[in-house]
């Protein structure tokens, strides 16, 4: 009894530093939960999903919510995930509204990720998920975990906001060790452009040659209000490097028309830029001007009657709209079946019927209406005012602009072919909705305007495009044009021309004409004069396109690259390739001849020496034999008079014996040099033993 009652009184050390910690992260998630108001006061702060629509404001996102879900990284692909463990989960959560709150941003869901991997390193091999717990190793293992699981691009901003939770922690003290950590995963860099890899880049950011082939086509084939909208929206955004969300937030009245003293009037498009850039008028090339005027005129046609049901709600508020064919049911107690299939404009009694159970309308039938079943017109009207936009009638607060005065908005459902569209109901076009229409989600079934007009790529594949892919085309063709980098930030609509990079996909091709256009090819030998071309061409058009740099020499002249690489053949130019001799120079033709004679001279000695056994003879007579070989071949063509004055002749490469065979032949001599040395009597029992 006295031992468990020693046992008992047992308790276990806790330093300093672990109580400062573990009271610092109470505190910093007492304050999220109770005290913060980010995402609003009633943020239901104990769910592990949020709903922060409101306070994450992003354009052409139509009625999709915007949710911050804590799930844990092995889960986060689930359509049930599980949640973070505490107490990580309560710190996230924290977190993000705090972070929101000082921090606004839309990549809301960078910051998310970021947690996730923190804690996934923490909870790695059962450990426990305590903030608390966090120092570099595990940072490092988080980044890791990152860069497995994003592409190089998101790894890096996700890095990045790893590196502000780091600094938060460290700075709020809110970690046992102190920790003083950076981001390890760098910003991919667009400087190589060659490769593999860079061409899977290119052909991810840019539209396919087949996509961009069959637009036009499309542009003018289109009738159905879905093909016309994303034929139209494509138009434009091939007009200017836009993003999708600046074009499903234009006015209706957005032309602008310019004249220009003795030239056709000016033609642009008046801008709000998504991030920050100043409000603008973006003009257009005039080769582009009469498209996006006909692509604006088609989505006016498909598009107009919205702006009616839009002006109509705004006068006429809490009452439904009604089609002209459908007002002499205002007014009605009670709607049959069929007449609340006119109001919505689509299906019949049943449809209507299906519609009603879905809005919790209550249908009943009435005395002299048969076996009818009839709806009360102020429940479909409610039900009907219940689905006008969030924000209506504002479409976009930053700008003010109405839906009414919006180009971009329809009727409900009406670029949906498997839905009934609404004549009462207005939405504004998505995102997502352009993206299908281009080719985004035609893996998983959907059409594209491509595939409703029998166009796939090459191999027989789905054309996909996405609306942000036209943005990186037009500003890799601004970069090949040699348009500056401020004009091209200036007309993408950016206010930090560093940001130019990450669309630059120009090829090592095109940047190689950019720098001979600049230059000059009058000023230029070499490589740089003439474009790789894919085709055979001659030996001597080779050698002249391996050409960077030459000086002159006592024979010729020598083009070898010293920025590669210092002379290997030091007053041995007979012996390299890089030796180019013309003919007609009759000074330089004289030399020749004058070293064939003491080469030849110089050959007849070495092969003395060998036959009388002198050491290395064989080596000289070897050397000597190929100089004399190789001056007879220059002095032949010299004196072909089929070559005419002023060719260029460069020899072919000489058989140079390898490092291997050079090795090879010096242990063969050493050998033979020290079996040489051996006394008699040894050398007679060797030749015995054989």
């Amino acid at each position: 009894m006295e031992r468990r009652r020693k046992m008992a009184d047992i308790i276990l050390f806790t330093p300093k530093a672990d109580l400062d910690a573990a009271a610092n992260l109470r505190g910093f998630i007492d304050m999220g939960r109770n005290k913060l108001t980010a995402f609003g006061l009633d943020l239901p702060f104990e769910k592990g999903v949020w709903d922060v629509t409101d306070a994450v404001v992003t354009k052409g996102k139509g009625a999709k919510r915007e949710r911050i879900t804590f799930s844990n990284a092995a889960t986060v692909d689930e359509k049930v995930p599980t949640m973070m463990r505490e107490p990580f989960l309560s710190f996230a959560k924290a977190y993000v509204r705090y972070m929101h709150g000082m921090r606004p941003t839309k990549a809301i869901h960078s910051r998310v990720a970021a947690l996730r991997a923190l804690e996934a390193a923490l909870s790695e091999n059962g450990g426990v998920s305590d903030p608390a717990r966090v120092d570099s190793r595990l940072l490092n293992r988080a980044a890791q975990m990152v860069a497995d699981r994003f592409g190089d691009g998101a790894a890096y901003r996700v890095g990045g906001q790893l590196e502000i939770i780091a600094k938060f922690m460290a700075e709020n003290r809110l970690t046992i060790v102190p920790i003083r950590w950076h981001n390890p995963l760098r910003r991919p860099s667009s400087a190589v452009r060659v490769g593999k890899e860079f061409d899977e880049r290119r052909a991810k950011k840019l539209p396919s040659a087949a996509a961009l082939d069959a637009l036009p086509r499309i542009f003018r084939l289109a009738t159905d209000p879905a093909d016309v909208i994303t034929a139209s929206v494509a138009a434009i955004l091939l007009a200017a490097p836009d993003r999708i969300g600046e074009v499903l937030t234009l006015p209706e009245a957005c032309e602008v028309r310019e004249p220009r003293i003795g030239k056709g009037d000016a033609y642009g498009l008046r801008w709000w830029p998504a991030k920050g850039a100043e409000p603008m008028v973006k003009w257009l090339v005039p080769s582009m001007a009469s498209v996006v005027a006909e692509a604006l005129q088609k989505i006016r046609g498909v598009t107009e009657e919205a702006r009616v049901i839009a002006k109509w709600y705004e006068r006429n508020p809490g009452q439904v709209y009604l089609a002209r064919d459908a007002a002499h049911l205002r007014g009605k107690e009670w709607l049959s079946l069929a007449e609340v299939a006119e109001v919505l404009g689509f299906g019949d009694g049943a449809a209507a019927n299906t519609w009603c159970k879905a809005a919790a309308i209550k249908t009943e039938q009435r005395e002299g209406g048969g076996k009818r079943a009839y709806a009360r017109f102020t429940e479909v009207e409610a039900a009907v005012l219940g689905m006008l936009p969030v924000g209506f009638p504002v479409l976009d607060k930053a700008t003010g602009l109405k839906y009414s005065e919006a180009l971009l908005v329809v009727r409900r459902n009406e670029l949906g072919a498997q839905r009934g569209t609404y004549r009462c109901m207005i939405e504004a076009v998505t995102v997502g909705q352009i993206n299908t229409g281009l080719g985004s989600r035609a893996e998983h079934g959907h059409e594209s305007i491509f595939s409703r007009f029998g166009f796939v790529e090459p191999d027989g594949a789905h054309i996909a495009v996405t609306s942000h892919q036209f943005r990186h085309y037009l500003n890799t063709l601004a970069q090949a044009g040699g348009l500056s980098q401020m004009d091209i930030a200036k007309w993408s609509g950016r206010r930090d021309i560093r940001q130019n990079e990450a669309y630059d996909h120009v090829t090592s091709g095109q940047m190689l004409q950019k720098i001979r256009d600049a230059v000059g090819g009058d000023k230029m030998f070499g490589p740089l004069t003439e474009l790789p071309k894919r085709v055979l061409i001659r030996r001597d058009e080779f050698a002249r396109l391996v050409v960077p740099t030459a000086h002159t020499t006592d024979l010729g002249y020598c083009v070898h690259d010293y920025t590669m690489s210092p002379c290997q053949l030091h007053m041995d130019c007979i012996h390299c390739q890089d030796l180019v001799c013309v003919k007609g120079d009759a000074g330089k033709e004289a030399l020749l001849r004058q070293r064939l004679v003491e080469a030849r001279g110089l050959l007849e000695k070495a092969e003395l020496a060998t036959a009388e056994g002198s050491f290395g003879g064989d080596r000289w007579r070897n050397h000597h034999r190929s100089t004399v070989d190789r001056l007879s071949q220059l002095c032949s063509i010299l004196d072909d008079p089929g070559v005419p004055n002023g060719a260029m002749i460069q020899l072919a490469t000489p058989k140079m014996p390898s490092r291997i065979e050079q090795a090879t032949d010096r242990h063969q001599s050493r050998a033979e040099d020290k079996q040489g040395e051996l006394p008699v009597d040894v050398r007679a029992l060797m030749e015995g033993m054989r």
